[in-house]
């Protein structure tokens, strides 16, 4: 594993597998394998990529078999962040017959979503490698598994916009037209928000732009800017106006092949939501051992 790569705690998670196994085994459990595996079978499987990819929750794979059966013992070979091509082995697994093929598809179900995300985020972190501008994930995840979704990211070397509605307040097109303006969106945020609390706004041309720096200028808290839907010339007049004295964060419309030209502009930021709502899932099965 990437020492520099803090999984989540299972604290956060062991109930979303929980569920996921409920799902799975239903009211009647297992049917076939409890019908062609005595209750007394051992046996040993390993878990491999069957395509090439980045490594992405292995630790939660192990853990679904560990709390279907505590007796399971998954030994890790290739941690988070590393990358494997077709064949590869990324951890074996020893234990009770049965409880290895139940737990088996909500194991694999989790590990090749997660892979699949971390090696989408590895081939933009990649092309936008020495722009100096970071690669970001947004809010649209799977319902429930965000925290998971959002560290596949990291283990594909993005970082993480905010987690939710209560860890940053991020002032969207919406708020304005409900609030009557800008201005009576940021005094809203300048009276109700701690000045420990990051504040973005999104804008939409250079106009608001502009007046978004002139509001801030006069006191109102802006830390960072979402240029929504800016063309590439837009951005590059964006990121001079702005200066450096606050972040610049580019959505909207970027795509595999466009973000290298959209980092270049000078940029701090990319937003992609399609990271977590679009990737697609790495192959990876469980073959059980001869013996």
């Amino acid at each position: 594993m990437n020492s520099r790569l803090t999984p989540p705690s299972p604290v956060l998670y062991d109930h979303l597998i929980l569920t996921a196994l409920r799902e799975d085994l239903g009211v009647a459990g297992d049917l076939t394998t409890e019908a062609t595996v005595s209750a007394g079978a051992r046996g040993e499987a390993s878990i491999g990529a069957r395509a090439t990819g980045v490594v992405a929750g292995i630790e939660v794979a192990a853990r679904a078999f560990t709390l279907f059966d505590p007796e399971v013992i998954v030994d890790v070979l290739i941690g988070d962040g590393a990358r494997v091509a077709p064949g590869d082995v990324i951890a074996r697994v020893v234990g009770p017959a049965r409880a290895i093929l139940t737990a088996e598809r909500t194991a694999l179900n989790l590990l090749g979503r997660l892979c699949g995300i971390a090696t989408l985020t590895a081939s933009v972190v990649e092309a936008v490698a020495g722009t100096g501008a970071s690669v970001v994930c947004t809010r649209k995840t799977t319902p429930g598994l965000r925290v998971l979704e959002k560290y596949a990211v990291r283990a594909g070397g993005g970082a993480n916009h905010r987690f939710g509605l209560d860890d940053a307040v991020l002032v969207k097109d919406n708020h304005i037209a409900f609030a009557g303006g800008l201005l009576p969106a940021l005094a809203g945020v300048r009276e109700r928000i701690g000045h420990l609390t990051m504040v973005e706004v999104e804008v939409e041309s250079l106009v608001q732009l502009e007046e978004l720096l002139t509001l801030r200028a006069l006191g109102y808290p802006v830390n960072a800017v979402l240029l929504d839907n800016f063309d590439h010339d837009q951005l590059r007049a964006a990121v001079e106006a702005v200066a450096g004295a606050i972040l610049t964060e580019a959505s909207g419309g970027i795509g595999p092949g466009t973000a290298r030209a959209v980092a270049e502009t000078g940029v701090d930021l990319l937003s992609l939501g399609w990271l977590t709502h679009s990737a697609t899932v790495l192959d990876v099965g469980l073959d059980v051992e001869p013996g």
